[in-house]
C-alpha cells in the first residue's frame, strides 16, 4: 500500500488496462524484445497514468543480487552530508542503489550497520567509523566494506582518507608565519584522524622550537567540546592567564562552538585569537566570518569509496585497498596576525 492506505499499481493492473499479457508487460520492463513500438509505448502509457513503477529491488534479488551500497552516517556531522552527497552521483553511474543508516543517540554502529546487512546491501561504507579495530575488521570478513576517513591497518577493509598530518603541518605553518607562538589544540578525542592529527601538532610545535607552549586540550569533534573549550580558556583569562593566540580544533564542528562561544564574550576573532578548523564542511563558509580550515575533498573521497566497493564487488580488485589524499589550506576570516606586540614579546 501506498501512504494514503490504497494498493499500489500491479503488473497485473498494467496488462489488464493494457489489454496484454502480464508477461508482454514484464518484457516491457526488463526491456527485452518481443513487444511492438506501439505495445511497448501504450504499456509505459497506463502504467504511468496509473502510477505503477517496477519493483527493481525484487526483480535484482530474484538475480542473486541486490546491487544496493549501504553507507552508515552520523546524523550531526556536517562533512558526513557532505560525504553522502557525493556517494550517490557516482553510485548511480556505475549502476547501484544507496541505502543510508544513521548513528544516533541511542543507535550504535553495530545496529546502524546491522540494519544495512539486513536490507541486504551488498557493500557497507562506514563515514568515520568509531568501533574498534578488531569489528571493523570482523566487518570486512563478513562482507565488502569501505571506511572513509579512518585509516584501519591490518583489517581487510579498503580505506580513503586525508593525509592528516599533512593538512595539520599546513595549518600550523600558516598560524606561525602569521606570528603565533601561544598555539592551542583541541583534540579529537577517539575521532576519526584525531590521533594522527594530535601527533602533527606536537611534531610542528617541537619543529618551531614553542615546544614550551605545546598545549593539548581534551575534546571530541561535537560543537559542545568548542563551547567548553571556549569557557575554559575564558575562565584562565580572568584569573591572569593570557589567551592563547590560536586555537587548532579538532573539527570544524569543534572549531564553530568555540567561535561561539568567544565571539559571545566579546573576543574579536581573529584580532585577539585565530581559529583554524578542519574538514572545510559545507557550514564552514555559511558562518558570518568565514572558518579558516583545512578541506579534505569530499566528492573525491566519496568517489574513492564507492569505487573501492563496486570494484571488489565485481571481482576487478580481489584486494583491499588504501587511497591516501591530500588536504589543503583554506585561509579566510578566523586567522591573522597575533595582537600587535604579543609575537615580539614572546621570542
Amino acid at each position: 500500500m501506498d501512504g494514503s492506505g490504497k494498493q499500489r499499481p500491479t503488473m497485473a493492473d498494467v496488462a489488464e488496462r493494457a489489454g496484454v499479457s502480464r508477461a508482454l508487460v514484464s518484457i516491457v520492463f526488463r526491456d527485452q524484445p518481443g513487444a511492438s513500438p506501439r505495445t511497448r509505448d501504450r504499456v509505459l502509457r497506463i502504467a504511468d497514468e496509473i502510477g505503477y513503477r517496477p519493483d527493481s529491488a525484487a526483480r535484482l534479488l530474484a538475480r542473486g543480487r541486490s546491487r544496493t551500497l549501504g553507507v552508515m552516517f552520523t546524523v550531526h556531522q556536517p562533512f558526513h552530508a557532505d560525504l553522502v552527497e557525493g556517494i550517490y552521483p557516482e553510485a548511480e553511474r556505475l549502476g547501484y542503489d544507496v541505502l543510508l543508516s544513521a548513528t544516533a543517540q541511542g543507535r550504535g554502529e553495530a545496529r546502524a550497520v546491522e540494519a544495512l546487512l539486513g536490507h541486504r546491501c551488498e557493500a557497507v561504507i562506514l563515514l568515520g567509523p568509531d568501533a574498534q579495530p578488531a569489528d571493523i575488521d570482523a566487518l570486512g570478513h563478513r562482507t565488502v566494506t569501505v571506511t572513509v576517513g579512518r585509516r584501519v591497518p591490518h583489517a581487510r577493509v579498503d580505506s580513503v582518507h586525508t593525509a592528516e598530518g599533512k593538512g595539520v603541518r599546513q595549518a600550523m605553518e600558516h598560524l606561525v608565519e602569521l606570528g603565533h607562538r601561544r598555539i592551542v589544540h583541541i583534540d579529537g578525542g577517539r575521532g576519526p584522524g584525531s590521533a594522527e592529527r594530535r601527533r602533527a601538532y606536537r611534531a610542528a610545535m617541537r619543529r618551531h622550537g614553542l615546544e614550551p607552549e605545546l598545549r593539548v586540550i581534551p575534546g571530541d569533534h561535537t560543537e559542545q567540546s568548542g563551547i567548553e573549550t571556549g569557557r575554559l580558556l575564558l575562565s584562565e583569562r580572568d584569573r591572569g592567564r593570557p589567551l592563547p593566540t590560536a586555537v587548532l580544533a579538532g573539527n570544524d564542528r569543534c572549531a564553530m562552538g568555540l567561535l561561539m562561544t568567544l565571539t559571545q564574550a566579546g573576543v574579536d576573532v581573529p584580532r585577539d585569537l585565530s581559529v583554524v578548523g578542519y574538514d572545510d564542511s559545507h557550514l564552514s563558509h555559511l558562518m558570518p566570518i568565514g572558518l579558516t580550515t583545512v578541506r579534505q575533498d569530499a566528492v573525491l573521497m566519496s568517489e574513492y569509496a564507492v569505487r573501492f566497493a563496486v570494484e571488489r564487488l565485481e571481482g576487478t580488485a580481489p584486494e583491499p585497498r588504501e587511497a591516501v589524499l591530500d588536504p589543503k589550506l583554506t585561509v579566510r576570516g578566523t586567522s591573522g596576525p597575533p595582537p600587535e606586540g604579543v609575537a615580539a614579546g614572546n621570542r
